[in-house]
């Protein structure tokens, strides 16, 4: 929910307790001598451009000409996406809404069918107000539930037609879980044996590869298009990119023009996604099995530290992501995580929480550089500290 500054009275709004303690846990995180995660996009703009131009030489030609209209370095960033991904060919794309309603409606005129089958908790249901349906001309219906993907079962037995099958790898409001390499497959037979292509929203994609023990160009390969974020795993400063046959990728770049995403030059955002690749990719496996570390003492030091329900979910990490459920209001954990910050230099829990139920709430923990720093050890007596400054339950 977003709070409109001033409404009514001419005046700017205060910030609300909200904002104030948003405010409170960005400085807390600037500030930190430890957290799990130092995400770039919470840096300063000069932090952000110092890092972009200390490694932009190493993955660039600096001297060649600016891109003008999606060409030069775009167009590097497009044949780099495509071969990690194993594809024909790729489009760059300013935002991942617009790269998937424009990969769903091409597939819609190809297929001749609409209806896009995906989770209830996918990304265009839960984030984009209904932009499949009021801008592009699709129709979403909801296949499967739960805190899973759909199953292969599932999309067998699904009572309408679709054209498409949208799986969204890892799926993010879920606890950013993914299905076993076996059922993934059997899903995606599922849907074309109903003789609909598959589209995988794969905003982070790039995390994928250590839990199912898979190239990205073997996972990418299950599919008929896939989208890929290039800052939500790597780190660039936005951007997204489309990528599959080459027939779909030059009817997407039509659409693109047609959509408003022909934007004059993007070589700052072109250029951090192809450092991002350079650089953060390797390491993303290194974040994954380090998080299922992290999770499991976090798991050991709320139990040592007697809370009486606390739960880790997936138990063990699918990414480098996960969430933590308390049975706390978000205001009462998020206080504490941001005093913790504030207080000892330790950011244990660095985003936002939110209500998951009565007295129930829950946040996400990212396992970046900074937490690789981080031993068992360390993360249990961060916990003892964290629980402490909670309030004592009736």
């Amino acid at each position: 929910m977003t709070e409109t500054a001033g409404q009514g009275s001419g005046r700017d709004a205060e910030p609300s307790a909200r904002e104030r303690l948003r405010d409170r846990r960005v400085a807390a995180q600037r500030q930190a001598r430890r957290t799990l995660s130092r995400a770039g996009w919470g840096s300063t703009i000069r932090d952000r451009l110092t890092h972009l131009m200390d490694a932009a030489p190493e993955v660039y030609d600096l001297d060649e000409p600016a891109d003008v209209y999606g060409n030069r370095i775009v167009a590097a960033l497009e044949e780099r996406v495509a071969t990690l991904l194993g594809t024909e060919a790729a489009a760059f794309f300013p935002t991942g809404t617009m790269a998937q309603q424009v990969a769903l409606r091409c597939w819609a005129a190809r297929t001749g069918n609409p209806t896009v089958a995906l989770h209830p908790l996918a990304h265009p249901e839960v984030h984009e107000r209904d932009a499949f349906s009021q801008v592009s001309g699709l129709r979403p219906v909801r296949v499967g539930g739960g805190h899973r993907l759909p199953t292969a079962a599932e999309i067998r037995d699904f009572e309408e037609p679709f054209g498409a099958l949208m799986l969204e790898l890892p799926l993010r409001d879920a606890g950013f879980v993914l299905p076993t390499w076996e059922e993934l497959t059997e899903v995606v037979e599922a849907a074309r044996e109903r003789d609909a292509v598959v589209h995988f929203d794969g905003a982070r994609l790039w995390e994928c590869t250590e839990h199912f023990g898979r190239s990205l160009g073997e996972i990418a390969g299950l599919a008929d298009s896939v989208y890929v974020s290039l800052y939500k795993s790597v780190g660039g400063f936005g951007g997204a990119a489309l990528a599959g046959p080459r027939t779909l990728v030059e009817e997407a770049k039509t659409w693109r023009h047609r959509y408003g995403g022909m934007i004059f030059q993007q070589f700052p955002t072109a250029l951090s996604a192809l450092v991002g690749l350079d650089r953060e990719l390797p390491r993303l496996p290194d974040y994954v099995r380090h998080a299922r570390v992290v999770a499991e003492a976090l798991r050991e030091g709320f139990a040592a530290a007697g809370l009486p329900w606390a739960r880790v979910h997936p138990e063990v990490p699918h990414t480098h992501e996960f969430q933590v459920w308390l049975p706390y209001e978000p205001e009462v954990v998020a206080e504490a995580a941001v005093r913790q910050g504030e207080e000892a230099s330790v950011l244990l829990f660095a985003n936002a929480w939110d209500a998951g139920g009565p007295g129930l709430a829950f946040t996400e923990v990212v396992v970046r550089a900074a937490g690789l720093e981080w031993t068992a050890d360390d993360v249990r007596a961060a916990v003892r500290d964290f629980v402490d400054r909670l309030p004592e339950r009736a």
